[in-house]
């Protein structure tokens, strides 16, 4: 009787043993990782969280070339209250944030997302009813906006690891969390990713020592450039370094920037890796937004993929297309000349009216009107027409600067706050654009 008891108990704990693994297996496949609860609050625990991708990949876009590539820009900072993370409300305001205080010039299309994945704001809408918000932190809608990528013929993303913020456990912990997110969503999507570091506030030595051990981590625990949907150049895993020689007075150097690539490439544990870099309007020139000084070049010519920013640099479709020949296309034969690939940057527009408000700035904001998309298509269109084979798209999602290309509805919240909108067009026409683009390079149409 005793030893039938024991079997019996055996055979319940290898039958809950086999559902959790099912469990397991379907959240990997699914692209929906457990939560994760409140930030990491010591360095041993964010570390202790850090763990290797075991699920499987969706077939889907190639990880193996930038080639014919469009990719976005994905931020991942937006946090809620109530999201779990204990952050309350992040970079949609401040921690009151309320009709007024505000930080976020358009407002998400909420209409396709669950209940729980809606977070109520104390903003309403023209009916009366609660405005909702997402989070970023919740790995549900990090899984749909992925989707739609795959939907639209998205390739992936850009995913931006903020190096200021991995300054501090629940920092670090953050953008962990969202690179679990990201990684989940893009195989679950058959779509790619790779790691674009924003070198933006560092002090002189940092790049060191947070930027160069981060990256050490990311390969020992979580061993992302094994990823199955790690974008890939010419058999080598992408790593973007963001804001080199921009004349804004950075307290990082050149000198920094060209041990970081030299790290990132030829470290005989960590490096092997292709080295983009996100560089100024003016870089080849050394005029408009990048420093003067010879280092720039020698900088460049060590990396692998050109990337110039371009928010903000022109303002209209006219000033596109009377710098196109100046700036992007004599910057694609530089590339070319030196064998160097080369992704530009293009933008739906800019809107940060709400931002400027809160930071006590009194108009003109310096907005850059979409046009109903005319704006965007005839950046792509343009920089297609001439010969790129590659495009970066900023941003995704940033809804701060009004540079979103996901879906914003054209009813936001009413009030002491004002909002842009996507003009009466549908919440998905820029994602639409976009893979119009994706199509384009890859000879589809």
């Amino acid at each position: 009787m005793q030893s039938r008891t024991v079997i019996l108990i055996l055979g319940v704990l290898l039958l809950m043993g086999a559902l959790l693994a099912i469990f397991l297996h379907f959240a990997n496949r699914t692209g929906i990782p457990s939560p994760r609860g409140p930030f990491a609050q010591t360095w041993d625990e964010a570390y202790a969280r850090m763990v290797p991708f075991h699920g499987e990949r969706q077939a889907g876009a190639d990880t193996s070339t930038l080639n014919g590539k469009v990719m976005c820009g994905y931020q991942g900072w937006f946090l809620a209250k109530g999201d779990g993370s204990g952050a309350g409300w992040v970079h949609y305001g401040p921690s009151d944030f309320m009709p007024g205080i505000c930080t976020v010039d358009l407002w998400p299309d909420m209409s396709e997302a669950s209940a729980e994945e809606c977070y109520p704001t104390p903003f309403h809408l023209a009916d009366g009813s609660t405005a909702n918000l997402f989070s970023s932190y919740n790995a549900k809608t990090v899984n749909r906006h992925f989707k739609w990528m795959a939907d639209y013929g998205i390739d992936g993303a850009f995913l931006q690891r903020f190096a200021t913020e991995l300054r501090t456990p629940d920092g670090y912990d953050h953008r962990n969390a969202i690179l679990d997110n990201v990684r989940q969503g893009a195989n679950a999507n058959g779509r790619t990713w790779a790691v674009m570091y924003d070198l933006s506030g560092l002090d002189v030595g940092e790049i060191n020592s947070i930027v160069i051990e981060d990256w050490k981590r990311l390969i020992d625990r979580m061993e992302v450039t094994k990823d199955p949907s790690y974008q890939k150049q010419n058999g080598k895993p992408v790593v973007t370094i963001w804001g080199v020689g921009f004349d804004e007075k950075r307290k990082y150097t050149l000198d920094e920037c060209a041990k970081l690539i030299d790290f990132l490439k030829n470290d005989p544990q960590y490096g092997g890796n292709c080295v983009m870099l996100g560089v100024p309007y003016g870089w080849r020139a050394q005029d408009r937004d990048a420093v003067n000084d010879p280092k720039l070049h020698e900088v460049i010519l060590k990396a692998d993929i050109v990337s110039p920013w371009t928010i903000g640099r022109y303002q209209t479709i006219d000033k596109f297309n009377q710098a196109i020949g100046q700036y992007p296309l004599a910057d694609l034969a530089w590339c070319r000349q030196n064998k160097l690939d080369y992704m530009p940057v293009i933008f739906p527009g800019f809107r940060w009216h709400n931002l400027m408000k809160y930071r006590g700035k009194s108009p003109p904001y310096e907005d850059i009107d979409r046009l109903k998309g005319e704006f965007f298509k005839a950046q792509g269109d343009g920089l297609i027409a001439g010969g790129v084979n590659m495009l970066y798209i900023a941003m995704f999602d940033e809804i701060d600067e009004g540079t979103a290309i996901f879906k914003c509805t054209n009813n936001p919240p009413v009030g002491a706050s004002e909002f842009g909108t996507f003009d009466g067009m549908p919440s998905d026409s820029y994602l639409r654009m976009a893979g119009e683009f994706s199509k384009e390079l890859k000879h589809e149409k």
